[in-house]
């Protein structure tokens, strides 16, 4: 409603700008912008600075153009993102241009432009800012002037909009003629402050930093407060015609299909999920013009790029939730996908085009319950979810005040395949041994998982870290989020003897990630007592959590691996003891040895399905370890007649090899039984124990 759309905030701080030179200007303004999703999404839009700078070769002052590299992110970037081109040799680059079949040589000369050996390569819009007589720039892609650049009459609502002020450019793909249209328009319109590009987003521009910064939010709020005023009262996506379901009941549909859909879209490459049903995609899933608007595909090109041209709307229907239905219509659905992409590449190919990439769908909506995003890693499924958000946003706002157009199939084709993105794309590392993965860690917050979450999300896994201490939970997650990012890690308290619990946990990683495949059991505990003193509480207690545990936690992960249809791998985090028996510890050792046993069980009923189970058997892993921080350092070291501080020297004397044993250790071994590196290798033990004769396996 017109009385209360939130407009965009000037944050501008003039305090903190004075003390800023003007590269230090630019990264503020593009943090600035950057910093929320309305202005640009995440990779989107660039900013620019034409700044003098002293030429190391000459000592002369010359004009150097400061713009975002290629691939970098304008909230986040820092003064290392920014390309640096001296402005004269860009400006000389006129002269050898031979037309529009001539853009992608261009990008070949851009290197030979660089200032001061900067390695930051200048991405394919460093034309469209160095050509601009300006020296501040903002290319922006707010969703609300999309909404107008992919309007059918988007000229005419650009002068109804702003007059003069703003002007116009047809669609034309990013690049050097782009760039040369925007200094045309220039020259031609003297007292225009910026244009808007079709199907495409926002140029502004100014001589100042500040002024270019509150130039592009006055613009934007004045789309914004546009649509709020023309959208007032009327219909929007045609109206709804069916209903949210409750929370709880869309997270628990999530839950069931996303496994289904990421067995069957990743084969050939893991694909890892994100579940989003804020309200602007339940207003469009759940809305009349769901498919034909669906159908049209996105307008923006970064959007598409992230998001393939139109997403895989699920036929399901809220009203009568049969998920079975759904799910046994899943194959039918991703072939006709498929087929509709093949035929959209054949019809769109140039004789050099890139081979067809993966024809699966990124974006999948779900009527009344959300939409799901699929792709090689969580951050990339979750900013293409992000990116079709923006996409929602503009088909809002262009639906309602005139015809929504995406754009043509040639056209986003032509950026898709285009030779220059595929260059880009093969430069991209190769991805680690786990990457497209999600491993489920229990005891996540103790000495061993702790460590093996870090050896598995470095090798590119997302982890789940699951463990009934609260605090210790937290505590790690926040660790981790800081050292790796906030997508690669969940937490979930869970007590692994809780049946109930143990399904919940494993519904809700499903809905995190869109599935698991690597299960770390590794919950634990450890009592000592001679057998005439053991109550029955301590034997329960032990057999509960390291058996009937270990037993609820596999059954769940082998149920969701079959789901998948991708195998899975099973790692049991056991003890010497399982092997070797010790005194005054019965409970414990009786409860590991039937860990191991399961194990082995496990590995036979999982081979057929390629579930493969082993393993770990530590011994005194005391660092970091919530085990031997209590009763159990204290018992042991009296089984042993030494002092407490006495025990972990006493373990290294004891090892055959003369060596202690630590959390990493465990989590090398983990993370070897874990990834590839053990393909061939299924109910097997592994001692990392410095070497025990007493626990050889026999």
């Amino acid at each position: 409603m017109a009385a209360t759309v939130r407009l965009l905030d000037n944050r501008w701080d003039d305090s903190y700008a004075a003390g800023l030179d003007e590269p230090g200007k630019l990264l503020y303004r593009s943090n600035l912008l950057g910093a929320d999703k309305r202005i640009t999404n995440y990779g989107g839009g660039n900013t620019s600075a034409k700044v003098m700078e002293t030429d190391p070769l000459t000592g002369e002052n010359v004009k150097i153009l400061w713009v975002k590299g290629s691939g970098g992110d304008v909230g986040t970037i820092k003064l290392d993102g920014f390309a640096t081109l001296y402005q004269d040799k860009l400006d000389s680059l006129k002269g050898i241009y031979k037309g529009v079949e001539d853009e992608d040589r261009m990008v070949g000369f851009l290197p030979h432009c660089t200032y001061n050996l900067n390695g930051r390569a200048a991405s394919i819009d460093t034309p469209l800012h160095g050509f601009v007589p300006f020296t501040h720039v903002d290319h922006m892609h707010p969703d609300a002037i999309i909404a107008i650049a992919a309007s059918k009459n988007s000229r005419e609502l650009t002068k109804q909009i702003f007059g003069d002020d703003i002007g116009w450019l047809p669609w034309r793909r990013p690049g050097f003629q782009l760039g040369l249209d925007l200094e045309e328009f220039v020259r031609a319109n003297p007292n225009a402050r910026g244009v808007v590009l079709e199907s495409h987003g926002l140029f502004t521009w100014a001589n100042d930093a500040k002024a270019c910064y509150e130039l592009t939010l006055d613009i934007i709020n004045k789309a914004i407060g546009w649509f709020a005023e023309k959208t007032e009262g009327k219909a929007i996506f045609g109206g709804q015609s069916t209903e949210s379901l409750p929370a709880d009941q869309r997270r628990a549909i999530a839950a069931r299909l996303m496994p289904e859909i990421r067995g069957r879209i990743g084969q050939a490459e893991r694909k890892l999920g994100h579940f989003d049903d804020q309200d602007a995609v339940l207003e469009f899933v759940n809305s009349r013009n769901l498919q034909p608007l669906g159908a049209l595909g996105t307008s923006c090109p970064d959007h598409f790029l992230r998001t393939k041209i139109r997403p895989l709307i699920v036929a399901f229907d809220p009203a009568k939730p049969d998920i079975d239905a759904v799910v046994s219509g899943l194959d039918k659905a991703l072939e006709d996908y498929r087929a509709d992409y093949a035929r959209y590449y054949n019809d769109c190919k140039h004789d050099n085009s890139p081979a067809m990439r993966d024809a699966n769908p990124v974006i999948f909506l779900v009527p009344g319950v959300g939409m799901l995003s699929f792709a090689r890693d969580k951050a990339t499924a979750r900013i293409a979810s992000e990116f079709y958000v923006n996409a929602i946003n503009v088909m809002r706002g262009a639906s309602t005040v005139s015809e929504y157009q995406g754009l043509p199939e040639q056209e986003a084709f032509d950026i898709e395949y285009w030779l220059l993105e595929e260059a880009k794309l093969q430069r991209m590392p190769k991805p680690k041994s786990l990457a497209g993965k999600v491993a489920f860690v229990t005891g996540g917050a103790g000495g061993i998982g702790r460590a093996t979450a870090t050896r598995l999300i470095g090798e590119g896994a997302c982890v789940v870290l699951a463990d009934i201490d609260q605090d210790a939970l937290e505590s790690t997650r926040v660790e981790f989020s800081k050292q790796f990012g906030g997508d690669a890690v969940r937490s979930l308290r869970l007590d692994v003897t809780s049946e109930d619990a143990v399904i919940s946990s494993f519904a809700e990683a499903c809905v995190e990630f869109g599935g698991i495949d690597i299960l770390v059991s590794n919950a634990g505990i450890a009592s000592s007592a001679p057998i005439e003193s053991t109550e029955l509480s301590m034997w329960n207690k032990n057999m509960d959590i390291l058996s009937t545990g270990y037993f609820l936690v596999s059954r769940e992960a082998f149920r969701l691996f079959r789901r998948q249809n991708l195998g899975g791998n099973v790692v049991f985090v056991g003890s010497k003891n399982g092997l070797a028996s010790s005194p005054n510890a019965a409970a414990y050792c009786t409860a590991k040895a039937a860990e191991i046993h399961l194990a082995r069980c496990l590995a036979l009923e999982g081979a057929e399905a390629g579930i493969r189970v082993n393993t770990v058997n530590p011994d005194a892993v005391l660092r970091g370890s919530k085990i031997w921080s209590g009763e159990w350092r204290e018992q042991r070291a009296a089984s042993s007649k030494i002092e407490i501080g006495e025990l972990e020297e006493h373990y290294r004397k004891r090892s055959m090899l003369k060596l202690n044993v630590f959390p990493e250790d465990i989590a090398e071994a983990i993370y070897f039984l874990a990834s590839d590196l053990s393909a061939k290798s299924t109910g097997n033990i592994i001692n990392v124990d410095a070497g025990n004769a007493q626990s050889f396996p026999r």
